[in-house]
């Protein structure tokens, strides 16, 4: 009698693992889910930002066709990615060319002066910012959901129960973590 009330006691506690372990798994993929929808929201306000920017700037700068062109099929390939590593591509090779965009207008300064092009470069600003704080707030939610699926004795049925994989984080891609990293440029005065 007492080894069955021994057994049942270890079977109560072993499925109050689990349950507890699955829907703390299932709360924090939702999370994740959930900032990566908030990311989605910034991504979408910068897509229908740009085309603006491009009108704006095409009518001062009609021989940087490649560039102007290069922004607009790096914001089309960023609207049609699905999957987190897809988007983060996309999103890579997308702030790639807007940062050209903004070099060519340095040599307009006509165009730097245009208050359209002043506003458009200010709400691009904003949303680079909300962005990044997505961005922080989504790789924190990841890192949250990797560590308890690793954890144990999560590790044991995770794979079990659908939660198999880590989620991959938002990061800067190889590119342009390597142009962090280079030597800063050489300054002269």
């Amino acid at each position: 009698m007492i080894t069955w009330i021994v057994i049942g006691v270890i079977v109560v506690l072993i499925l109050f693992v689990v349950v507890g372990g699955y829907n703390k798994l299932v709360a924090l993929d939702q999370r994740a889910d959930q900032s990566f929808a908030d990311i989605d929201v910034q991504l979408k306000q910068r897509q229908d930002l740009i085309p603006n920017l491009v009108e704006t700037v095409k009518g001062y700068a009609t021989h940087e066709r490649a560039t102007l062109d290069a922004v607009t099929q790096a914001r089309a390939a960023a609207a049609g990615a699905t999957s987190v590593n897809d988007k983060v591509e996309a999103e890579n090779m997308l702030t790639a060319t807007l940062g050209r965009l903004f070099a060519v207008s340095e040599a307009y300064p006509d165009l730097k002066a245009n208050t359209n092009f002043q506003q458009l470069q200010t709400e691009l600003s904003d949303i680079e910012n909300k962005l990044a704080a997505a961005r922080r707030f989504f790789n924190n939610a990841v890192s949250e959901f990797n560590a308890v699926r690793r954890q144990f004795p999560t590790v044991l049925f995770a794979g079990l129960v659908g939660f198999g994989s880590d989620k991959p984080f938002f990061d800067v891609g190889e590119g342009e973590r390597a142009a962090m990293t280079a030597a800063p440029p050489s300054v002269q005065f």
